[in-house]
């Protein structure tokens, strides 16, 4: 943990502060969404109610970082007994593995709207490098708080077996689609 905290220091330390802006993660507007195929026959998409996290922004020098937490135990897929499953040892073994996370090293945007984050995924305890393309990105004034908001969708995609998640397969599919629709409202 410690090492996190000196990480974001480290981060935030090498950003000018004049340029830098500070963003914490809407909950109640943020989703990850993922996709896995299910016996070839279907795809079934599920998402993730529970996320909180950190975004830092310099436009000026055109960089950032991206801190996120997941709480695993808030999958759903609209079927209970499914989500249960999922919450199991088999799949995100939520009681041992509690949070998934995000952390960018590194993120190139691209004009105005687009960005490449370059970071670490980690699941199931284990940690792997995954790239996200930034697809959308727009910020401005909330129009109902007024606050300064970005919003941005992400997409990626993992292995699950990359990060020790095999159950299943291969009827259960090992490639995930990864999407992120985030809002986040700047701090003061």
């Amino acid at each position: 943990m410690l090492g996190k905290v000196l990480f974001v220091l480290g981060i935030i330390a090498a950003l000018p502060l004049q340029a830098a802006e500070y963003y914490k993660i809407d909950s109640s507007h943020t989703y990850p969404h993922f996709s896995v195929a299910h016996m070839q026959f279907s795809t079934l998409y599920g998402r993730f109610d529970q996320t909180t996290g950190r975004i830092i922004i310099d436009w000026n020098n055109k960089n950032g970082f991206v801190d996120v937490k997941i709480a695993a135990v808030s999958i759903t897929t609209g079927h209970q007994k499914r989500d249960d499953h999922l919450r199991s040892p088999d799949f995100l073994n939520v009681m041992e593995y509690p949070d998934i996370t995000y952390q960018s090293k590194n993120i190139n945007f691209v004009g105005k709207d687009k960005a490449v984050i370059e970071g670490e995924l980690t699941l199931l305890g284990v940690s792997k490098p995954v790239s996200l393309q930034v697809n959308h990105l727009f910020c401005g004034p909330n129009p109902r708080s007024k606050k300064k908001t970005c919003g941005f969708e992400a997409t990626g995609e993992i292995n699950r077996s990359d990060f020790g998640s095999t159950y299943g397969a291969p009827g259960i599919g090992d490639k995930l689609k990864l999407w992120f629709q985030v809002e986040a409202i700047q701090e003061d």
